[in-house]
């Protein structure tokens, strides 16, 4: 493929005399008289490489430095100067050209300046595209590495439910519902991730909870409460250990904090309790409520609604429930039953929101 340089200077002997130069070394010339010309040419033609006069009227060769670099940074820049203005050549260079030229020019100097600058252009294009790739392979190994941590956090959230006597769909809807609310309010991709990872093992402390508190049939006497009310610390513990779920271990410590500060392990109240908790208080009281119980029948999405709403300010965050109320019982409705048929529930780390619902979330 042809070379193209394109020459600037307000001398026409110049030009000329560089383009007859150039051109019978292979390369392929234009030249143009200003530092205006050279902008209106450069945006309709592409060139590997200009050359600029440094002293020209109206645009110096300077200011043409500036634009070229701030427009066209992939293209070679070569500063033209006397040789009483070495000093404004460097200093050329400093601000980005790759090379400077003295006049009386030499034909031989000229052309290995060129040669010189271009593959200096072209072995930064190679880095910059070794570093897209490497970056789009970084990217693709996480992408991976985070469905992986996804299905296997998910199949521990199903166990989990499981023990805890909950279908195992239990965990995939408060995901959903979840996730719903966090879209509605903002949250940044990570802050997404970490909210999924949190509501995967909320209930993962009670792997430490004898059976015989867990599906006691009756009413937990005090004692009984005590030790279940430990299931918040010892989930805590387990998942702190691990530094990429440090976030997702908050939530598992405060899931059943209440916003007026009346829950447990801690009593916090309000922004004292993570954002991701207060978020997951919702969405898992919505599931509790309109889900099948050995004491009740699920209730319809209608008096979950309400309950939640008559809660605000006590139970749930006031901003948590504006989000959730953003949105129509249809959201819910339809969000519950994609649950339900995405055995899966796989949300992609780092992916767009749109991409994360597009298995089904009305709300996207």
């Amino acid at each position: 493929m042809d070379t193209r340089l394109l020459i600037v200077d307000d001398d026409g002997r110049i030009c000329l005399l560089l383009k007859q130069w150039l051109d019978a070394e292979g390369f392929v010339c234009q030249t143009v008289g200003g530092g205006a010309e050279a902008l209106a040419m450069l945006s309709v033609q592409a060139f590997d490489a200009v050359i600029s006069d440094l002293s020209m009227p109206g645009m110096s060769g300077l200011d043409l430095l500036v634009e070229v670099r701030q427009r066209y940074r992939h293209t070679a820049f070569l500063m033209a100067t006397g040789v009483g203005d070495i000093s404004s050549g460097i200093q050329a260079m400093k601000q980005g050209a790759d090379d400077y030229l003295l006049k009386p020019f030499q034909l031989e100097a000229a052309v290995t300046s060129v040669q010189r600058a271009l593959e200096r252009r072209r072995l930064e294009r190679e880095v910059e595209n070794y570093r897209t790739h490497l970056e789009e392979m970084v990217r693709e190994r996480t992408r991976q590495l985070y469905q992986v941590y996804d299905e296997t956090l998910e199949a521990l959230g199903a166990a989990l439910d499981l023990k805890d006597g909950n279908t195992a769909r239990h965990t995939r809807r408060v995901i959903h519902y979840c996730l719903e609310i966090a879209r509605v309010m903002g949250f940044s991709d990570e802050d997404m991730q970490q909210l999924k990872w949190g509501a995967c093992l909320h209930d993962i402390g009670k792997i430490a909870t004898p059976d015989s508190i867990l599906l006691k049939p009756a009413k937990l006497t005090p004692s009984e409460t005590s030790v279940m009310w430990d299931h918040p610390s010892s989930g805590y513990e387990l998942v702190d250990r691990v530094s990429f779920l440090s976030a997702a271990a908050q939530i598992v410590l405060t899931h059943h904090e209440r916003y007026d500060g009346s829950g447990y392990p801690h009593k916090l109240k309000g922004d004292a309790i993570p954002l991701g908790a207060r978020v997951f208080a919702v969405a898992d009281a919505l599931d509790a409520m309109t889900s099948d119980r050995p004491y009740r029948p699920a209730l319809p999405f209608a008096v979950a609604r309400d309950e939640i709403r008559r809660e605000s300010g006590r139970q749930f965050d006031p901003r948590v429930v504006e989000a959730f109320f953003s949105l129509p019982e249809d959201t819910w409705v339809k969000l519950r039953e994609n649950a339900e048929q995405d055995r899966s529930a796989r949300i992609e780390a780092g992916a767009p929101l749109a991409q994360l619902f597009a298995s089904g979330s009305s709300g996207s």
